[in-house]
């Protein structure tokens, strides 16, 4: 066993001073490998979800309370949860996957201000935070809160309501989590129904085809109505005309509640490629330095600059990997 491994990983002059793996044939069976693997993980999120699929450890109650807990350390009131904006940051999410779009105004040109218009939440401010691909609440409003634009939004006195969806879904032939954020403080005549946090559950949607999106890294806010072009992007009070709107009877909706998968299919592929090219960087270090050390002579080389490469790779899957914020 010993000698197998130093014939797979360790220049030896039973593989000619170059380790196993780095041999052409070698190279070319990793490649196959990958290439069914890729296949096999596809088929089985597909044919088994409850076995392989993505999931994530975000919460409404989480998101509420590190949202509030933000609020309070900045002087500022914590917000109630409400359930007309909940439902609107639901219609928002499924919009969003059905008509194949990541940005705050639909390819139709359906701002968030719709969705909570058709909630019957009659508001004199309102905002929309957005974030996809996170695992964890608290990385979310750590995000939020490193964005000027979101932390105005989560900071704002103008707000004493909010509402949360959070859905799973398929962006750009990728599964992912995509949360919403919908901030409003309502107007006078309306009393706005308040939800307990025990109501709340994370939630997934059935997965739906997208195009790819639109990306920008700003969050948004109801402009002053204008028979033009509105300014988003500015926060501006608006008197919004629904009144005496009848108040939703039922529990929070938020999508249809599903038990997360076992395994989650995007942390299974960015850990299983991060080993492979680790592993290769290990081989290329140790053949680099045994080389060197034992003076052996060859034609093929360019350890470094393969080392680089993998470097790279490493980089750009954890930038592409990460959560994205608009």
């Amino acid at each position: 066993m010993r000698r197998f491994f130093l014939n797979l990983f360790v220049p030896h002059y039973t593989n000619n001073y170059r380790a196993k793996l780095l041999h052409h044939e070698s190279l070319l069976l990793v490649i196959l490998i990958f290439f069914f693997g890729a296949f096999t993980l596809n088929y089985t999120s597909k044919t088994f979800p409850s076995v392989l699929g993505i999931s994530s450890d975000i919460t409404v109650s989480d998101l509420l309370n590190l949202t509030n807990q933000k609020r309070t350390e900045n002087g500022l009131p914590p917000l109630s949860i409400n359930q007309r904006l909940s439902n609107a940051a639901s219609s928002k999410a499924r919009n969003m996957f059905t008509e194949n779009y990541w940005a705050h105004i639909s390819p139709g040109g359906t701002t968030p201000w719709s969705f909570i218009r058709s909630a019957g939440y009659s508001y004199v401010y309102a905002g929309e935070n957005l974030a996809k691909g996170f695992t964890n609440s608290q990385d979310v409003v750590n995000a939020w809160m490193a964005s000027p634009s979101h932390r105005k939004n989560v900071l704002s006195g103008n707000y004493n309501n909010v509402g949360f969806s959070i859905q799973t879904g398929n962006l750009v032939g990728e599964e992912t989590v995509l949360i919403v954020q919908m901030f409003g403080s309502s107007s006078e005549s309306q009393t706005p129904p308040a939800i307990s946090l025990e109501e709340e559950k994370p939630v997934e949607v059935k997965k739906v085809a997208a195009a790819i999106p639109l990306q920008t890294d700003q969050p948004v806010q109801e402009p002053e109505k204008q028979a033009s072009k509105p300014a988003f992007l500015t926060q501006t009070k608006v008197q919004n005309q629904i009144k005496n709107t009848p108040a939703i009877k039922g529990n929070l909706v938020m999508g249809s509640a599903k038990i997360p998968p076992a395994i989650n299919s995007g942390l299974l592929t960015k850990n299983l490629a991060l080993i492979a090219i680790s592993s290769f960087i290990f081989i290329l270090t140790m053949d680099l330095i045994l080389v060197k050390r034992k003076r052996i002579a060859r034609a093929v080389g360019h350890n470094i600059d393969h080392i680089l490469f993998f470097v790279l790779m490493i980089l750009l899957i954890s930038i592409f990997t990460r959560g994205v914020i608009i």
